[in-house]
């Protein structure tokens, strides 16, 4: 289907990737193509047992560490247990369309998870990492907003789907100011961003009721869906193509729902820069982390 397969990629050894969610489904596939490749990889999992199982399928150098993403202490401290440098960071791990549930920091999972656990984990690992932070997100984005007044569903009747897609959101608004921070401070780290159009791991998740409609979905769903392996390759290109930064990477095909990764385009909402701004300084605010990269030449908002 694509000339980019994982045997193209480039020689990786001496360096170091962090791949949140490792332990399954695409985080898996990226965290095995990386080894293969000559990285260290560390598998940072919510379960160190299914991480470990996970590791027993790779070949290559690879680690097992417990993280978290809705536990802020978690993430804490992973970070603080990982000594530098790190190369690559990939921020893949991530849940959907469950119900209404909060993180152990008092978040609605979806939100906490997908995006401030990774927007904390970047913030305190970023003054080791040396060449790129890549950002998972999904074609969900496209029917997200956010509403700064009710970020974590606290008075708004809870929708799985809008909370979804508003994390996805997130997680692109969160790539692109990452990126405006990083050139403003002089850095050669880049950060990109990548989606894996419709893949087999993100199939509806079982905790919604049975009924017509869900076994409904599920087919259309399945008619399109890529396996893991193509859902794959966007991110391991976002993670080691030359690209520039704020790059977001999906598949070529099918309105973005399956194909060759290639360079993609994002939302109207996605490409705001002064709610990027104001996401970040919620989201240092909501973490209580801020980014490591003289502050001095971040401008005021």
């Amino acid at each position: 289907m694509s000339r980019f397969r994982p045997a193209v990629l480039p020689n990786l050894t001496g360096r170091t990737a962090v791949v949140t969610g490792a332990n399954s489904g695409i985080g898996l596939v990226t965290a095995r193509a990386l080894a293969e490749h000559g990285a260290r990889v560390v598998l940072a999992v919510r379960d160190p047992e299914k991480g470990k199982a996970a590791a027993a399928t790779m070949t290559g150098p690879v680690q097992v560490r417990a993280l978290d993403l809705a536990d802020l202490s978690s993430v804490r401290s992973f970070a603080g247990d990982t000594p530098g440098p790190v190369d690559l960071l990939v921020n893949n791990a991530g849940l959907s369309l469950g119900p209404l549930s909060r993180t152990a920091d008092g978040f609605e999972l979806q939100f906490g998870t997908n995006h401030l656990g990774h927007f904390a984990l970047t913030n305190l690992l970023l003054s080791r990492i040396r060449e790129r932070v890549v950002t998972v997100a999904s074609l969900g984005h496209r029917i997200g907003s956010l509403d700064f007044t009710d970020l974590q569903w606290q008075r708004r009747p809870y929708r799985p789907n809008a909370a979804y897609a508003q994390s996805k959101l997130a997680n692109l608004l969160f790539a692109a100011e990452l990126q405006r921070r990083l050139t403003r401070a002089g850095s050669p780290v880049i950060s990109t961003a990548a989606h894996p159009g419709i893949s087999s791991t993100h199939l509806l998740r079982t905790e919604r009721k049975p009924s017509l409609g869900l076994r409904v979905e599920k087919f259309l769903v399945g008619l399109v869906a890529q396996s893991a392996e193509e859902g794959a390759l966007p991110t391991l290109y976002a993670a080691t193509a030359d690209l520039p930064g704020d790059s977001y990477v999906g598949p070529d095909r099918l309105c973005g729902m399956r194909g060759a990764p290639t360079p993609v385009g994002r939302s109207a909402r996605a490409r705001d820069g002064s709610v990027a701004r104001r996401l970040w300084e919620v989201s240092e605010d909501l973490t209580g982390t801020r980014f490591p990269l003289d502050p001095s030449a971040i401008p005021a908002s």
